[in-house]
């Protein structure tokens, strides 16, 4: 995490907020809260279009925000096999900061959240906390989750009810022991009856998300398109990013335009959807199919010069790409006594550091970052 100091101060530098040095250095030895509320206090005039907008002019209107770290899965592509240190419980946000970092983001133009985690059902308030959020429609459009759906049947209808319009769920086979594997867990069944729950609820479509990796799922993807002949499912197979802790390999990586020949050898040419600017999904339709089937190709030609997406992190860092290192916690200056203002200064400051694009699969997995869990999927 950025040592809040020096960030601010570097980024009063570069910007030559203060033209009066003696100003900048007469606050230094104060307070964190003194410095921050002088830094917010000064004449920097910010339309609200531009506190999520970066220097490449990338507006950022869609917030992914991690509810735990926690998850009933060990999946070998997000957590180490040997698990992770978790956070101390009052380290990770708490349903009222989340609801107040939303409404912060959502004032600034954010139309779409989605929970995550680790499994972000296991938090026993994340009925409550979709039920806040709720009340910040119609200005925000969107509320989704991400889910390993295990828990999903269960707590289906609280999340339509409270406000939840859009589900991925997460599942890498359709073989039951292969899932057992993959994961190193139990509940395939779950999983497959959560799907098909979430079909019944009104879930259009319900959004499948697997991770394809060689020599392990690879051969299963025609089986996945298969799902989609007759149920408004969008299948999303991604390709195999590399995260600490999950032994990525070139080996394992099939990318995109590998995954489509296979799938063209059983089902024939595929037939290109419209997507729209930000979509992360290369969106394609086998002929006569009700559902659809996309790629999320982050490694071989990645998006990033439409991204839209911010990230917070359980423990409330703002993460403002995924591959990148550099954090800065909103939870801390919260709980120092920032006001939404102030907040807004260091979120419009972190966007507008973030990189034109991510360092290149072989480069990313060299670097350090969270496991993928840590930080939200």
């Amino acid at each position: 995490v950025l040592n809040f100091s020096n960030f601010f101060k570097q980024s009063l530098k570069s910007r030559n907020i203060f033209n009066n040095k003696t100003l900048l250095f007469n606050r230094i030895n104060l307070s964190k809260n003194v410095f921050y509320r002088s830094f917010c206090s000064t004449n920097i005039e910010k339309k609200n279009s531009q506190i999520l907008t970066d220097t490449f002019d990338r507006f950022h209107s869609y917030l992914r925000i991690s509810l735990t770290e926690r998850c009933n899965l060990r999946c070998q592509y997000c957590m180490p096999e040997e698990g992770v240190q978790l956070s101390q419980k009052d380290k990770i946000l708490t349903t009222e900061e989340i609801f107040r970092l939303t409404k912060i983001f959502v004032e600034e133009g954010v139309n779409k959240v989605r929970f995550t985690g680790g499994e972000p059902l296991v938090r026993k308030d994340v009925v409550e906390i979709i039920s806040q959020v709720n009340t910040l429609k119609p200005k925000l459009e969107n509320i989704a989750i991400t889910t390993n759906g295990i828990l999903l049947a269960r707590k289906l209808q609280d999340l339509k009810i409270a406000g939840l319009t859009q589900l991925n769920i997460s599942l890498d086979t359709l073989d039951s022991d292969k899932f057992t594997l993959i994961t190193r867990r139990l509940g395939f069944k779950n999983v497959m009856d959560s799907i098909n729950l979430a079909i019944e609820a009104g879930y259009n479509p319900v959004k499948v998300n697997c991770v394809v990796m060689k020599n392990l799922n690879e051969n299963e993807l025609p089986d996945f398109v298969s799902m989609t002949r007759d149920k408004p499912i969008d299948i999303r197979f991604i390709e195999y990013m590399p995260f600490d802790g999950n032994k990525w390999s070139d080996n394992k990586f099939v990318e995109y335009r590998d995954m489509i020949k296979i799938i063209e050898n059983k089902f024939g040419k595929l037939e290109r959807d419209k997507n729209e600017l930000n979509d992360t999904a290369k969106t394609f339709r086998v002929n006569g199919h009700v559902g659809t089937v996309s790629f999320i190709t982050s490694m071989s030609d990645h998006f990033c010069s439409t991204c839209n997406r911010l990230r917070i992190t359980a423990d409330g860092n703002l993460k403002v790409c995924l591959f990148g290192a550099t954090e800065v916690s909103l939870r801390d200056m919260m709980r120092q006594g920032a006001t939404n203002d102030e907040l807004k200064t260091i979120i419009s400051t972190a966007v507008k550091r973030k990189k034109e694009k991510h360092a290149g699969m072989y480069n990313i997995a060299n670097q350090k970052n969270r496991p993928m869990i840590l930080i939200g999927g």
